[in-house]
């Protein structure tokens, strides 16, 4: 059919439906809820996490700082400088963020415990919904095999809040085997690759499972599953204000399923400004090392940096992937970390070439954008997690789904928050900016 008539009719729509820029000053609303100052503008109180970039002045000016990440008042680098296990670091995260204090030693046997036992996915669930039924995208497939898990619940639409405790641990410990089998089934369908199912083991944390049931020989070494894991607890949370968590309290506000909460946070979590974010990274220093290589000049890394700037190089946006934050000034404590525990298994690796490039691309992107624009912008978690997840030899598909994975306590820590403190359904309003009109009977249009 030919549809050349619908463009007719949406170019001819913009003469009715446009709203002037001027008026949302006019009327103080927030674009994207943001305040001038690209604060956030507050849509909640919460007491799982804090994200750290500013503070203000006493004559309310904003004033920069290092960034700092608490999860339920305890900054992330006191947890990852004083961990007492190297492989439940993100158990460990999951057990404060839901519950609101450390853990003892056999709190968090018993979590773990509960996690291992839930690993498994239903009867069938995998034949019937992964392997007959590969999905070209892994985040739109994991929204199908979330909103499939409800069929396999036997009271799916009770929202209860130990009842939503529950169910959502269940979906945490089973999203590492939906994640690997559905990527497993679109390079077996898609590409013709051998299919090969590691069902997962119970003696394994997280981070060992997705390595396990990712490599087709299974084996791993303590550090990369060290990084994994490390990289799991960063993702884990950043706070009520990010999208994929406002949008799960959104829907969930409405008493609906976890179901479809979770799956609202997958969807919002896809795109590319929010979880998609390090495949962007990736392809854009992907481009610039093809072009420069590994150089140590750093003239010519200036240059190729200016050119990002310029529009004139990659996809010609005029951005630098990988760098600023919403709320991250000075630096965001994140990328501190994994820039440490990559060049840890860089060196492993024998990627120390690679590896040093990133940092002297760092360094000169933050000169550069002082130097031309006056910004003071830092490297995010975003540029050294492609890095690190391709040391750890995992594909581009699971980058974002592997954030999946680690954001789901973080949801369901927010989810409940919600539930108990707040309650009430999110009902934000719009001012009306168009014209009244009288209805024109047909015949006189």
């Amino acid at each position: 059919m030919d549809n050349t008539f619908l463009a007719q009719f949406y170019g001819k729509s913009q003469n009715y439906t446009d709203i002037p820029n001027h008026l949302y000053k006019d009327y103080n609303v927030k674009k994207g809820l943001r305040n001038e100052d690209g604060t956030g503008v507050l849509v909640g109180l919460t007491r799982v996490a804090d994200v750290v970039g500013y503070t203000y002045n006493e004559d309310g000016t904003k004033v920069d700082t290092e960034g700092t990440l608490f999860f339920r008042g305890i900054d992330i680098n006191e947890i990852v400088k004083n961990r007492h296990d190297l492989r439940y670091i993100y158990e460990e995260a999951c057990f404060l963020l839901l519950f609101g204090y450390l853990p003892k030693q056999k709190e968090l046997e018993n979590f773990c415990e509960l996690l291992q036992e839930n690993y498994e996915l239903p009867d069938d669930f995998l034949e019937m919904n992964l392997l007959r039924m590969p999905g070209k995208n892994l985040m739109n497939k994991l929204q199908h095999a979330i909103l499939t898990l409800y069929n396999y619940d036997e009271d799916p639409d009770n929202t209860d809040v130990y009842e939503t405790l529950l169910k959502g641990i269940q979906i945490m410990a089973k999203l590492p085997s939906i994640s690997c089998y559905a990527y497993q089934s679109k390079m077996h369908y898609y590409e013709h690759k051998s299919l090969i199912i590691h069902y997962p083991r119970k003696d394994y944390s997280t981070a060992e499972n997705i390595l396990y049931m990712l490599r087709s020989d299974s084996n791993f070494s303590k550090q990369e599953a060290n990084l994994l894991d490390i990289m799991l607890l960063l993702h884990a949370d950043h706070g009520g204000g990010n999208n994929s968590t406002f949008t799960n309290v959104v829907i969930s506000s409405t008493d609906t399923d976890i179901y479809s909460a979770v799956s609202g946070s997958i969807g919002s979590l896809k795109g590319p400004r929010h979880g998609g974010a390090n495949i962007k990274v990736a392809l854009m220093m992907d481009a610039i090392i093809s072009e420069i290589g590994y150089t140590r000049d750093d003239a010519k890394i200036k240059d190729i940096v200016l050119k990002l700037l310029n529009k004139q190089f990659y996809n010609k946006s005029g951005l630098v992937y990988g760098f600023g934050h919403a709320v991250y000034t000075l630096s965001d404590p994140r990328a501190e970390i994994l820039r440490h525990y990559c060049g840890i298994v860089a060196h492993e690796k024998g990627r120390e070439e690679e590896f040093e490039f990133y940092l002297r691309f760092e360094r000169i992107v933050k000169e550069t954008l002082m130097e031309t624009k006056g910004l003071t912008a830092c490297a995010n978690v975003d540029f050294y997690s492609g890095f690190a997840y391709d040391m750890l030899g995992i594909p581009r598909d699971m980058f974002t789904p592997l954030f999946v994975i680690s954001r789901m306590v973080g949801w369901l820590a927010h989810n409940l928050e919600n539930k108990l403190y707040d309650g009430r359904i999110m009902r934000p309003a719009t001012k009306y900016v168009g014209e009244l009109n009288e209805y024109v009977p047909m015949e006189d249009r």
